[in-house]
């Protein structure tokens, strides 16, 4: 279990609060930089991915994101304390907007996940990963080692990671309601809760793999069936992840040179300007280009994770710990869907890909980490308001 300052860097709780000057100071630039260059890789993408030309997805990207940027900082400027005694409201937020995209929300590749609100297309299942940590923080911050062992204190929160992950499956998306349960198991073996309890889950759906795999959707199977043999429909539901793998194989060491790959310009890529976004970075810049951007996702991830363990309360490592995790499944999941490691799932890669939902959801998270980060050794009080 995570107690106070037990995984900690710094000694805790050293400051209660600060003003403006001092909380700037104490923000993680070098993290922002790699933020800001990982957008910047993103515009370059996007650009060429629309033959050359930043409409209509770079620009609009861009502006997105510079937006996304001022909101990330304002939130670092705000309290952890204060935000901490949203994480409650905030899950049953993300909730009720799970529930109204059910009614509301406008279907694309068949499924229900968009809805709009005040004119600007949101995804509440995004949005819903970053409240889920904030929750899983909320309850675990002061449990104690023998709460974390008992599965009855430990069942509310089960709960509440089922809950939303059910709804998410309705819409249906199985690869983000997979990365929200993950998020939720995360954070809860971060607070002390026993691995092996996990384990037994995980052998559980191991075994019942044939019988789940019989009540998922037919695009869900074929997906998988795909996988195993993307040969067996080349020109259908092969066609993606074949041209993926030929664009990341014909960039080489060093790429046909930027704005020059050949399955982008001419418009053999699928999706190429959101899910398989990295295919023109291969195929432009090759195995270094590429490389290079793994890296700066590393650097970002390693920098995520630095924060939860330089916090010193539970809250703000817990939290991190959930961003960070968050950011890593983003990527882990849509790279490998790219090389052809894992089924499709519709994962888009974080800055790059072009969709305003994750892009704004993810610097959210961002603005929630900086806040951790720039509160770092504030105490917390023994008893307060959720």
């Amino acid at each position: 279990m995570i107690e106070p300052g037990s995984l900690s860097l710094h000694r805790p709780f050293r400051e209660r609060s600060f003003g403006i000057a001092r909380k700037l100071m104490r923000v993680n630039w070098l993290f922002v930089l790699c933020v800001c260059m990982l957008a910047g890789v993103g515009y370059a993408a996007l650009y060429s991915a629309a033959g050359g030309s930043p409409e209509p997805y770079a620009q609009s990207q861009i502006i997105r994101f510079c937006g996304a940027l001022v909101l990330m900082l304002c939130i670092a400027m705000v309290d952890i304390r204060f935000i901490a005694k949203f994480s409650w409201p905030a899950w049953l937020l993300g909730v009720l907007l799970l529930l109204a995209v059910m009614k509301f929300g406008h279907v694309g590749l068949g499924a229900k996940r968009w809805m709009s609100v005040g004119g600007v297309e949101i995804q509440p299942s995004e949005l819903m990963k970053l409240f889920l940590a904030m929750a899983m923080g909320s309850y675990f911050k002061r449990a104690t080692p023998e709460q974390t062992g008992n599965l009855l204190f430990v069942l509310p929160a089960v709960v509440a990671i089922l809950i939303p992950v059910g709804l998410i499956l309705k819409e249906p998306n199985l690869g983000t309601a997979v990365i929200t349960g993950t998020i939720g198991a995360t954070v809860m073996l971060g607070a002390g809760v026993r691995w092996w309890w996990f384990a037994i889950v995980v052998a559980i759906i191991a075994v019942c793999a044939p019988i789940i795999y019989e009540h998922l959707h037919a695009y869900q199977k074929a997906r998988i069936d795909i996988f195993l043999n993307p040969g067996a429909d080349p020109l259908g539901a092969g066609y993606n992840i074949i041209q993926s793998k030929i664009a990341l194989g014909s960039g080489g060491f060093f790429g046909q040179g930027y704005l020059h790959g050949t399955q982008n310009q001419l418009n053999f890529l699928p999706e190429k300007q959101t899910d398989f976004v990295f295919t023109i970075i291969a195929e432009e810049f090759g195995f270094f280009g590429s490389i290079g951007v793994i890296g700066l996702l590393v650097t970002i991830v390693g920098l995520a994770y630095y924060t939860a363990l330089s916090c010193s309360h539970v809250y703000g490592r817990l939290v991190a710990l959930g961003i960070a995790t968050n950011f890593f499944l983003y990527c882990f999941v849509n790279l490998s869907m790219v090389m052809g490691l894992i089924p499709v799932g519709g994962v888009p890669l974080p800055l790059i890909s072009y969709g305003g939902s994750a892009l704004t959801a993810v610097m959210l998270g961002f603005g929630v980490l900086m806040s951790i980060h720039v509160h770092r050794d504030v105490e917390f009080p023994e008893t307060e308001d959720l």
